[in-house]
Order: structure tokens, then sequence, then C-alpha cells
């Protein structure tokens, strides 16, 4: 009842607006802190549901960001290696700014794994010393990395620099189809951007004769076929083989239809387009795909996920055969395939628990956190392994994915707030969040330079700013204000790799 209480009364919060900022989900942990010092007692028990909450948040972005992350790794490596120096600024900053405050050890390690967020750095950093201090810094520093995070990220995450370096967003990308006449005799191939993918052909009109274009097709003066892609694409491949007219082919549908199929057959899930091989099955086409509020050409490469919005040109007597085919029900994406999610969780969080030896007889694991994202992401990149599929639909990653965070941001919260009361209004208590503001702001600061200086865009340096402090409030606020992949991309690169190196940093910051 406390937790959800949280929940309701932070997501109140989360909406009053502080100029132009406004918490989202944060709001939880803030109302949680308050909550958690008026009822004490329930703190203890919180264990359970943070490591729940954060389980399931980082496990679906793991399989939402998987491929992406994949496919971009060698763009974001230097990314990688530069957020590692990132992180020792950040503990050197604890180091020496503990030193001249006079702090001891254990509590500049709290408030080191506080201002970066890190569950697991605090938990190597107890288990080393043997007793709570580090938690009460932890808990001091943990609302300023929140704070700072999310105020660096909301300057950031609008901003539309030239990111040189990276890909172009999918999102709010508008696919036209335009209706073109043929002048000249051209084979499908010879096209501009036929070959790269950056254009489909679907409707080809020959005298009377009205059909779906075929991919070996060759195109004889005379012809009117419709051309769709990015508007750019479409005029170069337009203008290659004549030019647009009025009339759009698509319009009649007496011969050719042309509708939209929900993708709710489990067979199909991680299923390649070309694997389909819809030309020869049903003489169809699909020409674009709507994921989300993505709207993506269909490349032959473009692997389905259950839930996928497909629109396809085909055959009037095939609609029947499509529409079993692809099973097209919105009832079946509303449901999780429990085996494939419990499986997957189980995996990451087992992975969570292997302890790996440091020096100096310190053990440290990847916990509930990196242990779900690091196998939700080779997962999420797989799509499916024989019979079981792993993806789930994008509405139930999503909402799955918002229980998660606000679980989590509230047994935080509550588990944090007597401690936090207890030290905060002290002189040391003052101190030790300006120490942690600090870090948090060299930290995420450093981060989001080194992005743009890499050529990376704004919205793909935001995520790595949030997945260098390891928070998903700040991902989640990120993502709110902007549509577009490359956040989770960023968030999910950095993520893991940060959290590894913070635990590894903390046997740093004990060692003087």
């Amino acid at each position: 009842m406390t937790v959800f209480f949280v929940v309701a009364l932070g997501a109140i919060v989360g909406l009053i607006p502080f100029g132009p900022l406004r918490l989202g989900a944060a709001g939880a942990l803030f109302v949680g802190l308050a909550i958690g010092n008026a009822v004490p007692e329930v703190a203890d028990s919180m264990g359970m549901i943070k490591s729940l909450g954060l389980a399931l948040f980082v496990y679906t972005v793991g399989l939402s960001a998987g491929q992406t992350f994949f496919a971009d790794l060698v763009r974001q490596s230097k990314l990688m290696i530069a957020s590692i120096g990132v992180l020792i600024m950040g503990a050197l900053t604890a180091i020496i700014g503990g030193m001249l405050l006079g702090f001891d050890h254990d509590f500049s390690v709290g408030i080191f794994a506080g201002s970066t967020t890190n569950t697991p750095a605090l938990a190597a950093a107890t288990s080393a010393v043997g007793n709570q201090v580090p938690a009460v810094g932890y808990s001091l520093a943990y609302p300023m990395g929140v704070i700072f995070g999310i105020i660096f990220v909301s300057l950031v995450v609008a901003r539309n620099w030239p990111g040189k370096n990276d890909t172009e967003s999918l999102a709010g990308k508008q696919l036209s189809a335009v209706t073109a006449n043929v002048e000249r005799k051209i084979e499908l191939r010879q096209v501009p951007g036929w070959h790269e993918e950056r254009i489909r052909m679907s409707y080809l009109r020959r005298g009377d004769d009205q059909r779906v274009v075929s991919p070996g097709e060759v195109l004889l003066p005379g012809d009117r076929v419709v051309v769709v892609g990015l508007p750019d694409d479409v005029n170069v491949a337009v203008d290659s083989v004549g030019s647009e007219v009025d009339e759009h082919l698509a319009d009649d549908r007496s011969i050719v239809g042309f509708r939209s199929f929900v993708v709710s057959s489990k067979n199909l899930a991680g299923r390649s387009i070309a694997s389909l091989n819809l030309p020869a099955n049903f003489g169809a086409m699909i020409t674009r795909v709507n994921r989300g509020d993505l709207e993506l050409l269909a490349a032959d490469d473009l692997r389905l996920e259950l839930g996928d919005r497909i629109a396809v040109v085909y055959p009037r007597d095939e609609e029947a055969a499509i529409e079993d085919y692809f099973g097209n029900s919105q009832r079946k994406i509303s449901e999780v395939d429990a085996v494939g999610m419990g499986i997957g969780l189980v995996v990451g969080l087992l992975v969570g628990l292997i302890e790996i030896s440091l020096p100096g007889g310190t053990t440290f694991s990847l916990g509930a956190a990196a242990g779900p994202l690091l196998v939700g992401m080779v997962l999420g990149n797989l799509h499916r392994t024989g019979p079981l599929v792993w993806q789930l639909p994008l509405s139930a990653n999503l909402t799955i994915r918002q229980l998660g965070l606000l679980l989590f941001l509230a047994a935080v919260g509550i588990a944090s707030g007597p401690a936090f009361v207890d030290t905060a209004f002290t002189a040391k208590g003052v101190q030790g969040g300006l120490l942690g503001a600090l870090i948090a702001i060299i930290v995420v600061g450093l981060a989001g330079l080194a992005g743009k200086l890499l050529g990376l865009s704004a919205q793909r340096t935001a995520g790595a700013m949030a997945g260098i402090l390891g928070q998903p409030a700040i991902l989640a606020f990120a993502s709110s204000k902007v549509t577009d992949e490359r956040i989770e991309s960023g968030y999910a690169a950095l993520f893991a790799l940060g959290m590894i190196a913070k635990i590894l940093l903390v046997s740093l910051i004990l060692m003087f």
C-alpha cells in the first residue's frame, strides 16, 4: 500500500513544473524519501520490490535497444572509452573532495555511488567496509545525481547540433508515395535507391493491366508505378524513370488492394521481410512498417516484431490468406509471452548473481541492474531462438517498463528516507550533498561534452548522459521529451559498462 501511495503521489509531483523542468517519474523518488522517513519501519522491506522494479525496467530497455546497440557498436566504441575516463574524473573528485572536507573513505565512497546513482557500487562498498556508512552518503548524493542529470539532459536532448558521426534518427521521418510515369526502359535494379533499399515500388499499371511490381521487373515506357520512400529518395527515383503524375494508382483498389495488417503471429516474430517471400507466396509487397511512433521503409533485412503494423500491396483475392498469415489480432499482441519473458529474466538475474573477484579480496556482481540489461540486449538482438520469442510487443514492453521504473524509484526513496533525513540537514549532510552534486555535474557534463566532440547527435549524447549515471528516471525523462531511438541506444551503450567501471572505482576510492 505504501509503495503504490508513493507511486500515485509521485506521479502528481512529477507533473508540477519547476520552470521548464518536470520531474516526471522521478517524482516517486522524492515522495518516497518523505514517506520513508514518516514510516521508517517500511524501509527495510523494500529490497525485493526495488530489485524487481529495476530488473523489469532494464530488461525491457535491453530488449528494445539490443538490435540498435549491436548495429551501432563500432560507432559508439569511442564514446564507451571516453566514459571510462569521465568516471575516473568523478572518482578523483570524490577522493579529493572527501579529503578536503574531512570525510572518511566510507562516507566518500557512498557519495560517489550515490551521485552516479549506482546501487551495485553501493553494495560493493558496503560489503568492503562492513558497515552502513556508505549508505548514508549514497542517500544524500543520490537525489543530486537525479536532479542534475535531469537538468543537464533537458539542456541537451532537444538540441539539433550536427551529428556528423552519427546515424540519422528514424523518428519523425514520414515516407511518401508518388506515382511516376515511366518514360524510358529501365530495370528496377538500375533505379537509384532500389539496390540500396532506400525506396520500394508497389503498384504497376501497364496498359489496362494493374498488378503488384515483381522484384525483377523491367519498366517500359508508358508504365505507371508507385514509388515509396523518403521524399528526397523518391524524387531521385522518379526523375530517373520519368516524371511524377497527379493520378495516384493506390486510389484504385479494385484489382490491387492496399491496407495495413498487425503482426500478431508468433511464427513471424524475428523473421526478416526477405524471408517471408511475399512476392512468391502471395504476389504481394510490403512497403512500410509502423513500429510505435516510427515509420520504417520495408527493407529486406528489417526483422518484424509482434505488434508491427505493416502496409501491404496485394492482389485482392489474396487478402484473406494474407490476413490469416500475419494474424492481424490486436488482442494477441496485448498478451505477454510469459515463457520467453520468464526465461529471459531468470537468465538475466542469474548472470547478475555471478560474483567476480577483485584485488584485495573484494568481489562484485552485476546485480539486478546490469545482468538483466545485458541479457535483454543480447536477446533483443536475437529476437527469437527456435520456438521462444524474446521480443515483447512494443505496447507491452512500454507498460512493463513504466511499471518497473515506478516500483524501483518508489522503493529506493522509501528505503533511503530515514538515513537521508537524519543526515541531510546537518553540516556534514549539506557538505556531502554538495560534493555529490559536484561529482554528478562533472560526470554528466563531461559525458555530454564527449558526445558532442565525438560528432554524435544530441539525442544519442543525452542517452549516454543518462546511461553513464545509470539512472532510469533520466532515461524516461529524455524519452518523454523527444521520440528518438538513439536515446535508448546511447543509454544502453554506457549503462552496463559504466556500472562495472563504478564498481571497480569503489575499490580505488577506498585505497586512499
